[in-house]
């Protein structure tokens, strides 16, 4: 296992720069997930690693080892694609053992190691079978198979789960955990779907449309504490409203204009935290408590009146008007086959949060 690291790489193409004086480190042995909106880079970064594509400026390093213009083949790393690329005139074993028998491994250490893989992947009983008759989950298991037989530093996912429907989807995602787990490789995984990002990363970074990395952190430090806007409201939903950061009886406040003055809480005031200083204030929908009574236990409270409400299942969403017509999204929990409140269209509800919920955010 080796810890990889890009120096100020630049790439365009057609004279459109994806990446510009790009840096990252991603360290050995961890899962490690790239999350993005679409066209921000994310694949070339995933291609320049594997040696797909070349940086016209900047370094890959594998551990100590320079490999910015080390051939695909020289390089200890292997890719899993979107659409697999298994060959569909071989059967599941020769597509495994297929680039041992390239390098000429001898015809009994190639079957060992590809029936190890194969009980890896839960595929051992398959292991005969043409490649048209497994389902799309199968040839997924078959893809990563034969991409990591080849004992590689590095394994990249590139979307590879994009095909599935969602249940197999889920089930590949914690097949993956658990195989990185087993083989402790270091996965690179490329997605723009934040649920599977936050679901298999021991770390993230996230990259925004210009290709910049807004931050780097594990899921729960991302979802809890975003450091900007951007990650705030793509990494799940977020309620931002726009105020100033004020004082009021020593506590910390933000005043928003139109809607009140809300307490906060700082754990660790940065710089551009000044008094008088225009910030956001945001707070996730399941942080925030939905009532028709006022609650006097709550640092905060806002009223307003019902506008939609969706139905998840697991969870009900609420969307708030408020007076300002700033629509705030509420997400309530179904514990129980009741609610302990029924609430309605048009209902005036209030809207209760402490202060430790709330995450500041430079405007």
């Amino acid at each position: 296992m080796k810890t990889i690291y890009l120096k100020d790489i630049n790439k365009s193409f057609e004279g459109d720069i994806i990446l510009e004086k790009f840096s990252l480190t991603v360290p050995e042995g961890k899962f490690f997930a790239l999350l993005g909106p679409s066209g921000c880079g994310k694949t070339t970064v995933l291609r320049i690693i594997g040696g797909f594509e070349q940086p016209e400026s900047g370094t890959v390093m594998l551990g100590d080892e320079d490999i910015t213009h080390v051939p695909i083949y020289k390089r200890r790393v292997s890719t899993v694609f979107q659409n697999y690329a298994l060959f569909p005139h071989m059967n599941v074993f020769d597509n495994v053992a297929y680039s041992l028998h390239i390098k000429n491994v001898d015809k009994e250490t190639v079957r060992q190691r590809v029936v190890k893989i194969l009980k890896a992947v839960h595929l051992e009983a398959h292991m005969h079978k043409p490649i048209q008759q497994l389902s799309g989950g199968q040839q997924q298991r078959v893809a990563i198979a034969r991409a990591i037989i080849t004992e590689p530093e590095v394994l990249l996912l590139d979307e590879p789960l994009a095909a599935l429907d969602v249940k197999l989807r889920e089930q590949m995602l914690i097949e993956l955990m658990d195989l990185q787990e087993t083989l402790k490789t270091t996965f690179v995984y490329v997605t723009h779907d934040q649920v599977e990002a936050l679901t298999v990363a021991d770390q993230l970074a996230i990259l925004n449309a210009d290709g910049k990395i807004e931050q780097i952190g594990t899921p729960q430090q991302i979802y809890e504490f975003p450091a900007s806007a951007f990650v705030a409201t793509f990494v799940g939903k977020m309620n931002i409203f726009r105020g100033v950061l004020k004082t009021v009886n020593q506590d910390v406040c933000v005043d928003v204009p139109g809607l009140g003055v809300f307490k906060v809480y700082i754990s660790a005031r940065q710089d551009w935290m000044q008094e008088g200083c225009e910030i956001l204030m945001a707070v996730r929908p399941e942080k925030v408590w939905i009532g028709k009574k006022r609650e006097e236990h709550f640092s905060n409270m806002m009223i307003g009146k019902v506008e939609a409400i969706v139905y998840h299942g697991h969870a009900t969403q609420y969307n708030v008007r408020l007076k300002n017509d700033v629509i705030v999204q509420v997400f309530e929990q179904n514990e129980e086959h009741f609610p302990k409140e029924k609430i309605d269209y048009d209902d005036e509800v209030y809207l209760h949060w402490q202060k430790e919920n709330v995450v500041l955010l430079e405007r």
